[in-house]
């Protein structure tokens, strides 16, 4: 196990700047999903981590050694990849010693390593098997099982599950997070799903345009977004905006949506104009009068939930609505929200503009330490 660490890391193609001028600390032992769309500087970030691409600028330490300049096989990792890279001609067997035959180690080793992998991953009985032969979760097991088997500092994979249909997916997703309790190796994973980054990371690195716009366990990340397109980009459905009236200043406990008043969570700075952002689960109706007045204009049923959209004064609300209630399209409802989970954004920076509950909160991670 290591800490990854990079300071300033810089890439440029060209006149295009892939990552620009990134610093970050990677906690050793810790799963870190490295989540973004597409372009955003996550993969060449990775590429960077295992030596493949070159830095224009920066460095890198890996278990505190400067890894910047040392070609892939110098560096104390193992790679995993979206498309399994695997040899045909080897069976699982031979793709599994690989590495370790690379290595020069004997073969008592090799063999217990193997054995320790597949029994990890539980493809023992695949061992004798030949590649083509075997499903796309079982070739992802392999190529998980020709990295296990290194025993390195770290664990570098890019879209691993990518090529994999829902079902395998989400059932991966489970086998790499038992894998990471089990072996503890710090792992860093590329992906643009923000359902596999919430389920698997115990720390999440927010990428767009080749920066970093948030690094923290998912709570925070999901809770408190650094900036607005963290917000939007984390949460399905996503999060709503509405604008306020006015400037928000520090010890205020209420803004105005549309001549509504809404309590917030004591805000701890100045702006001179914000948004507010509400997640649909903590929107709530009722018909009392009072509140943020809409009417339904839509609704989604989704088995365990209803996805309602209400048309305000202040903007379209999409609200996620418990079962056992039906809303129904043209009723007029009147909207709430949990106080302590409202955010509010800075208007011309579209930063997260902090708040008594957002500083709290900040910087806990998914274990709940520091």
């Amino acid at each position: 196990m290591a800490e990854i660490r990079i300071q300033n890391l810089h890439k440029r193609f060209g006149d295009f700047v892939a990552v620009r001028d990134s610093t970050l600390t990677l906690p050793d032992g810790q799963f870190v999903v490295l989540l973004g769309p597409s372009g955003c500087g996550k993969t060449t970030t990775l590429r960077m981590l295992a030596g493949l691409d070159t830095p224009s600028a920066g460095q890198i330490h890996l278990g505190g050694q400067d890894v910047t300049w040392l070609r892939p096989r110098e560096r104390d990792i193992a790679m995993v990849f979206q498309l399994f890279a695997l040899y045909p001609h080897l069976g699982v067997r031979g793709n599994l010693e690989f590495p370790l035959r690379n290595e020069g180690l004997p073969r008592a080793e090799i063999d217990k390593r193997v054995k320790e992998a597949a029994a990890i991953l539980r493809i023992e009985h695949l061992l004798n098997s030949r590649i083509g032969g075997l499903s796309g979760g079982d070739r992802q097991r392999v190529a998980l099982g020709r990295a296990i088997v290194r025993q390195p500092q770290a664990f570098l994979m890019d879209e691993p599950l990518g090529t994999l249909d829902a079902e395998f997916r989400e059932l991966m997703c489970v086998e790499l997070r038992r894998l990471h309790e089990r072996l503890r190796t710090t792992t860093v994973f590329v992906t643009h799903d923000q359902n596999e980054a919430m389920a698997l990371a115990d720390h999440i690195v927010v990428m767009d345009r080749g920066e970093i716009l948030q690094a923290a366990d998912p709570s925070t990340i999901y809770h408190f977004p650094s900036c607005r397109f963290v917000a939007s980009f984390i949460g399905r459905p996503s999060m709503n905006f509405l604008p306020v009236e006015g400037a928000v200043r520090a010890g205020d406990t209420q803004v105005t949506l549309q001549g509504a008043s809404v309590p917030v969570p004591a805000v701890d700075a100045n702006a001179d104009g914000a948004v507010l952002g509400v997640r649909p689960e903590h929107v709530h109706f009722t018909a009392d009068g009072h509140g943020l007045a809409g009417e339904l204009s839509h609704v989604e049923y989704f088995g365990s939930h209803w996805v309602a959209e209400v048309t305000s004064a202040a903007g379209k609300v999409k609200a996620v609505v418990d079962k056992s209630q039906r809303p129904t399209p043209g009723d007029h409802v009147d909207l709430h929200f949990d106080t302590q989970r409202l955010v509010l954004f800075d208007t011309t920076t579209e930063r997260l503009i902090p708040s008594i509950t957002s500083r709290h909160h900040h910087g806990t991670t998914r274990h709940g330490q520091h």
